[in-house]
């Protein structure tokens, strides 16, 4: 089939395997250009197909030469619509470390349920026997409690007053202002089940008990903070409860680790162009700014950048990883820098519909929402037929 790009909202409802395979393709070919890290062996990626977690899993496999299992919920093609971005990331992923010489297995389903947690178990039992690293990149707008199998929605809003400022239409440029009406108390709780610390630590200690962590193990699990401009609705809003909730997990889990070796760290990381992002009013419009800002100023990064300085600067070094007073590892340090910031706040100031192009990287941003799913990527005929049915190697769910 010919397959197109087709949107609803923040939504790429199609995806394209060829497409998919070269981006993946770039990310390990960047990733082979910078000098080899030494530290992880065998990781597991909770949340391994697509942004930060497919980042992470390759900078893993083709930086270190580690072997990978990837856990991820994405669906195959059925007939007449393509398979998700994130199935064939993860497909070409697993050709290219076969080729590669590289152990890697991939667990499909819920992260949130306890039968996919007992199955990453098994396979790594059968696969690597233990893992020394875990990563934990997992964003959902909702998660059932696998204790009582109650379910929570997650919700991006402001806490305690409405929140008026400006947001875009990535697609056509339109700048229109929002307002958006404050969380209740109950909404600001269920987000933090859904997107805090829970469920990672639910699988810390589940993978703990079943004795599949080396005792140095690291885990990892990912963050933002953001600039003065997106704190309302960001930071100080519910889903900054929900990360807070996040750290605190971090600093728990660090004191149980420690005591044979391990760690645990929030990373916090830039402002990029991922499905999660798209999603958040006011966001996107920011992350055109940044773009605009920080490619001038030549320190832009985009997800594998950003893992491959988390791994070879942060994690993986002589001496303990560099933390700021939260214990968390801060590789937002370009996007906050004072210039940086002072220019966006400039560019914001002015922003409407009619400069958009000019002040900003929105076609930048547009053209990375489209690549997350395959498309606009260059070196690809998007005019050729193509099969969607895309089979992953080592599909251990099955």
């Amino acid at each position: 089939m010919i397959i197109k790009p087709r949107t609803r909202g923040f939504i790429c409802t199609t995806a394209h395997p060829i497409g998919c395979a070269r981006q993946v393709q770039e990310q390990i070919e960047y990733v082979q250009s910078q000098p080899k890290i030494s530290g992880p062996r065998n990781v597991l990626v909770i949340g391994a197909s697509t942004g930060y977690g497919l980042a992470s899993r390759i900078v893993a496999a083709f930086g270190a030469g580690a072997n990978t299992i990837g856990v991820y919920r994405d669906g195959s093609s059925v007939k007449g619509r393509t398979a998700s971005a994130g199935w064939y990331n993860s497909a070409a992923f697993e050709q290219e470390a076969q080729k590669a010489g590289l152990k890697s297995c991939s667990v499909i389903g819920d992260a949130f349920t306890n039968e996919i947690k007992a199955k990453t178990i098994e396979a790594i039992r059968k696969e690597f026997g233990q893992v020394d690293t875990v990563i934990y990149s997992v964003a959902a707008p909702r998660r059932t409690d696998p204790q009582t199998g109650e379910t929570f929605s997650s919700v991006l809003k402001p806490i305690g007053a409405e929140y008026t400022n400006k947001t875009v239409n990535f697609h056509n440029g339109e700048v229109t202002p929002i307002t958006i009406e404050p969380a209740s108390e109950q909404e600001v709780q269920d987000t933090v089940k859904v997107m805090g610390g829970e469920d990672w630590k639910l699988w810390m200690d589940q993978l703990q008990e079943a004795g599949v962590l080396t005792e140095d193990v690291t885990t990892v699990a990912y963050s933002y903070i953001g600039s003065d401009i997106t704190q309302a609705i960001y930071r100080q809003g519910s889903i900054g409860q929900a990360k807070d909730h996040l750290e605190r997990t971090a600093q728990e889990m660090n004191d149980q680790l420690s005591a044979t070796g391990g760690r645990a760290f929030v990373s916090v990381s830039k402002g990029l162009v991922t499905q999660s992002s798209s999603a958040i009013p006011v966001v996107p419009l920011y992350i055109s700014a940044l773009y605009k800002v920080m490619k001038e100023k030549g320190i832009h990064e985009g997800c594998i950048e950003q893992m491959y300085r988390l791994f070879a600067d942060r994690l993986y070094t002589d001496g303990p990883a560099p933390v700021d007073e939260k214990n968390r590892i801060r590789i937002d340090d370009w996007e906050l820098r004072e210039d940086v910031q002072a220019e966006v706040a400039e560019i914001w100031d002015n922003l409407t519909s009619e400069n958009i192009y000019e002040l900003t990287d929105l076609e930048g941003y547009r053209r990375e929402f489209f690549q997350l799913f395959g498309f606009e990527t260059d070196h690809v005929d998007y005019e050729a037929d193509v099969e969607p049915d895309v089979k992953i190697a080592h599909l251990y769910s099955e």
